[in-house]
């Protein structure tokens, strides 16, 4: 069994971070689209009263939300898990030095 350095399980996973921040927010960017084009298609005039979303498409747009913070989080978690990797590194290079 192999097992990686900290240095590229950082790297992996704020790799894995991005890819699910740009997933998260394609989605958000469709359903808003989707929303436009749907107030269009019944011809109703947006005003401060009928901005909001069609309540079947809340639910989709608020896990998408989720799932934009939760990319944030494991990013900064992974930034850490690099940072650390990196002072580790550095006390290593001290001592031998």
């Amino acid at each position: 069994m192999e097992i990686q350095s900290a240095f590229a399980s950082g790297v992996q996973g704020f790799q894995k971070a991005t890819e699910d921040a740009n997933k998260a927010a394609t989605a958000i960017a469709q359903e808003t689209t989707s929303a436009d084009n749907f107030a269009e298609a019944q011809a109703v005039p947006q005003t401060a009263e009928n901005e909001s979303l069609p309540a079947e498409q809340l639910p989709n747009l608020n896990q998408e939300i989720v799932n934009l913070k939760v990319a944030q989080h494991q990013a900064e978690a992974s930034a850490q898990v690099i940072k650390s990797a990196d002072e580790a590194l550095g006390t290593i290079i001290d001592v031998t030095a």
